[in-house]
């Protein structure tokens, strides 16, 4: 009898559900208008009456009959049922390509990038010497 009133206890569910959905307390309250510690005392509570029920369902996007039949083992029971490993699909997450040809294709970009800069510094100076030849 004691797993049936805790498996029947809204509250738990609630708070269950509510951490599910990635929300904390302050913002469920927010929702609701009313306070965390409001929100703290509901997850604690057996029941709630159905209209708060009805508000609080709303607010985490589920029906209140959702929250009443909430179960955290059937939850389990889905995912364990749905997930397959099926390796005929499986998708290689490796590295594509060889990352010692990206090094050295990133040391001959900058050896580029270097010749040019220097270069252009030679043009600079002769083009200064060109115009102190002049005067």
């Amino acid at each position: 009898m004691e797993t049936k009133t805790k498996n029947n206890h809204i509250g738990r569910k609630i708070g269950r559900i509510r951490e599910l959905r990635g929300m904390k307390q302050e913002t469920l309250a927010e929702e609701l208008g009313i306070s965390q510690q409001a929100i703290s005392n509901i997850e604690n509570s057996d029941k709630v009456e159905d209209a708060r029920l009805e508000e609080i369902a709303k607010a985490l996007g589920v029906t209140k009959e959702g929250i009443e039949n909430f179960s955290e083992e059937a939850i389990l029971n889905i995912i364990g049922n749905t997930y397959h490993v099926d390796n005929s699909s499986a998708v290689n997450y490796g590295c594509t390509f060889n990352p010692l040809d990206k090094l050295i294709e990133s040391y001959e970009e900058n050896r580029k990038l270097y010749e040019r800069l220097v270069q252009a510094e030679k043009d600079k100076v002769s083009f200064m010497e060109k115009l102190l030849d002049k005067n």
